[in-house]
């Protein structure tokens, strides 16, 4: 994967990430810890995929004498896909305190694995000089790849993509519909399984860091214990008898 990665894709060398994306993985990580994780990998891939934004030169007076300093020139506008890109604001906020946030809401039908939009405030023209995507995972790429077709409708003209982990065939979906898009991510997975999951991945993101799930069914390393499960049926039976 790394001979074959697009020029847009940027992925983290920084051992810090390498160690925290450890923990996170893990399946024992309880949510808060979990949700502690997303923030601290966010800020510093947000660090890095910010490198290149142009400052403006600016003078500062310290407590000794007027000294030549920058500030950030772009208008910032963070863009969290729901839910599960909810907890990666915070980080990007304290990076960027006067960055604009926007929500969209996509879903992924898990029939078709294509994404459905059922949220969307963003205003009727462009506020900002360049989007960061907020999403933890990038799997099959179709919600991002809509995401930015959104964005770039409403009039954004720089946008990049800001995951916590990736598939190939995100990247790729990704990359083949916008190349101009950046994609900066903590690690590339091996792929996807036949439910459209990364793999070997840290399953549902918004599920660990929320502390739900998505049901029996749900992915290993996210799911309810077999207790729980019994309890959920039979609370379904009720219901529907």
């Amino acid at each position: 994967m790394r001979d074959a990665s697009p020029p847009n894709l940027h992925i983290s060398r920084h051992p810090l990430v390498a160690h925290k994306l450890s923990i996170l993985r893990d399946v024992s990580t309880e949510p808060k810890k979990f949700r502690e994780l997303v923030r601290e990998l966010t800020w510093l891939l947000g660090y890095e995929a910010m490198a290149d934004l142009a400052p403006r030169a600016k003078q500062v007076e310290t407590p000794l004498e007027v000294t030549d300093g920058a500030e950030l020139e772009p208008r910032v506008g963070l863009v969290p896909v729901l839910r599960a890109g909810l907890g990666m604001v915070d980080a990007m906020l304290e990076l960027v305190p006067t960055a604009e946030v926007w929500h969209i809401g996509l879903y992924r039908d898990e029939r078709t694995l294509k994404p459905v939009e059922y949220y969307n405030k963003l205003p009727d023209a462009a506020t900002v000089q360049i989007c960061l995507i907020l999403d933890p995972m990038l799997a099959t790429g179709g919600s991002a790849a809509a995401t930015v077709d959104i964005l770039k409708a409403w009039g954004a003209v720089r946008i990049k993509q800001v995951s916590l982990i990736a598939a190939p065939e995100g990247v790729a979906t990704l990359s083949g519909a916008h190349p101009d898009v950046d994609i900066h991510v903590a690690a590339i997975d091996r792929a996807l399984n036949e439910r459209g999951y990364i793999v070997p991945g840290l399953g549902d993101a918004g599920d660990r860091q929320f502390g739900t799930f998505a049901g029996p069914g749900s992915e290993p390393g996210h799911g309810p214990d077999p207790e729980t499960v019994e309890v959920v049926r039979r609370l379904q039976r009720d219901l529907t008898s």
